[in-house]
């Protein structure tokens, strides 16, 4: 923006990936997804607890024609004016060991009659206990209490992932933009020195030391260089935007990103890794999920092969035109019911969905089986990778410091006229690959490590578990 004042931001690696994880907007959507597998294991926990309720109707008029049916069996309607109200308390608590509902009921009904023989009528239920229980079916409940800890469990495994998935995310970010910087030094300083070398390289051809050929190949490099420094600082620009929008700042901001010098002292082996991943990574959860989910699904086809369902109240109820009246003189309230459903003839439509959900749970073993199998294997190659990629590191490093010298010693012989303009364009060429390289092999380090964070929750340098307080977040996130 013209006119507005720019700020530097000197940022290092680790303070971009903490910005990272609590100011981007991928960090935004994976702690909404906790929030959503939060509150849902909120709601499987509460079904879990008794339950008060609290319904009522008040009131309820009619006025309105009712049929009737006389003595002879013949038909006719009947005027009806009443005012009715009704309510009830009760406190229900789900049963999970056999997933029944038992019930305790108070209710109180009121009934007025507006025109003819006007009257008032109350009828009460001062107590009444319920017991609703499926004696074939599924237990629902006790399956619930076996899927939805581990759903749990797998979704705040993803959203430690998913954070970890930032810190990869923000690397790539932070190492490209340190990239363009690099490119734009090295640009600036070719830029510098292809001025230099071309004055150098006049004051030769005036002195007759070098040939008109190699004047015109310093003036051509001149105006390379002009033109790969104009490149450079629109790329930088543009993983300067990059970078700004990830970590949610403004335009204004200039950040300067500082150069990694201190690595993570991690010796990571594969075994350790994949012990660490199967203990804490979300397809662990996951395939424990998936495991009981089909076995539900086992067990509800089995259970649907017939229903027999229980229904039993005892209590008392007094009725009265009085209110108090309808609260003494109590009789018993008994009602028991036993409804069944069996198959006579479905022409093995049930059994063909029993066996449907058993076929459907060897595929998803053996799909688990793969999921694993691949799992492991691309550990595998993470693993070796990063191990690699240490050895690699230190060999660019070495390689950046030997290139930098050489093409300051080449530079200086130049100079006195001990080498060609060819030569000189070759240990320069070599010198920025090598800076380049050794940026790239940096990142490609913290890539690795980070991936291998991000599939075992582990952080190998502290030596502890990567956590958080899941509570903490949600609340004040």
């Amino acid at each position: 923006m013209s006119g507005a004042e720019t700020e530097e931001l000197y940022l290092s690696l680790d303070e971009t990936i903490s910005r990272a994880r609590t100011s981007s907007v991928d960090a935004a959507v994976a702690l909404d997804e906790l929030k959503t597998s939060y509150w849902e294991y909120r709601s499987y926990r509460a079904e879990l607890l008794p339950e008060v309720n609290f319904s009522a109707t008040v009131p309820a008029y009619h006025r309105q024609y009712s049929p009737y049916m006389n003595e002879s069996g013949s038909y006719s309607f009947v005027r009806n004016n009443y005012l009715q109200m009704n309510g009830e308390v009760s406190l229900s608590q789900n049963i999970w060991l056999t997933g029944g509902k038992i019930a305790l009921n108070t209710s109180l009904d009121f009934f007025r009659q507006l025109e003819g023989d006007k009257y008032n009528r109350f009828m009460s239920i001062p107590v009444a206990l319920t017991l609703t229980q499926p004696v074939f079916g599924v237990n629902g409940i006790k399956w619930d209490r076996r899927i939805e800890p581990v759903r749990y469990t797998e979704a705040k495994a993803a959203y430690l992932s998913a954070s970890e998935d930032v810190a990869i995310k923000a690397i790539a970010y932070y190492f490209q933009l340190l990239m363009a910087d690099e490119n734009m030094t090295i640009a600036s300083q070719n830029l510098e020195n292809a001025r230099k070398l071309y004055e150098v390289a006049k004051e030769k051809r005036e002195m007759g030391r070098i040939s008109g050929n190699d004047l015109l190949q310093m003036e051509l490099n001149l105006l390379n260089a002009e033109s790969e420094l104009t490149d450079c600082e629109s790329s930088r620009k543009s993983c300067m935007f990059q970078l700004r929008t990830l970590l949610d700042l403004g335009e204004n901001t200039n950040i300067i990103p500082l150069t990694p010098s201190a690595l993570p002292a991690a010796d990571i082996s594969y075994e350790d890794a994949l012990q660490k991943a199967l203990e804490r990574n979300k397809l662990a959860a996951s395939i424990r999920r998936r495991q009981l989910e089909a076995d539900y699904e086992v067990a509800k086809a089995k259970g649907n092969l017939r229903q027999i369902s229980l229904f039993a109240q005892i209590g008392y109820t007094g009725t009265d035109r009085r209110f108090g009246g309808a609260y003494s003189s109590l009789k018993d309230n008994q009602v028991v019911e036993i409804g069944f459903e069996i198959p006579i003839l479905d022409w093995g439509r049930r059994r063909g969905k029993v066996k449907v959900a058993e076929s459907n749970r060897k595929v998803m073993e053996s799909r688990l089986r793969q999921e694993r199998a691949d799992f492991s294997q691309n550990l595998f190659i993470l693993v070796e990778r990063y191990r690699n990629q240490m050895r690699q590191l230190e060999i660019s490093r070495r390689a950046d410091e030997i290139a930098a010298r050489r093409y300051a010693a080449n530079v200086e012989t130049f100079m006195i006229g001990k080498i060609s303009t060819l030569d000189l364009n070759d240990s320069r060429v070599s010198k920025d690959e090598a800076r380049r390289e050794y940026i790239n092999e940096l990142y490609l380090f913290w890539n690795y490590y980070y991936q291998i964070r991000s599939l075992t929750l582990w952080d190998f340098s502290a030596g502890s578990g990567i956590d958080a307080d899941f509570e903490r977040d949600i609340r004040n996130r």
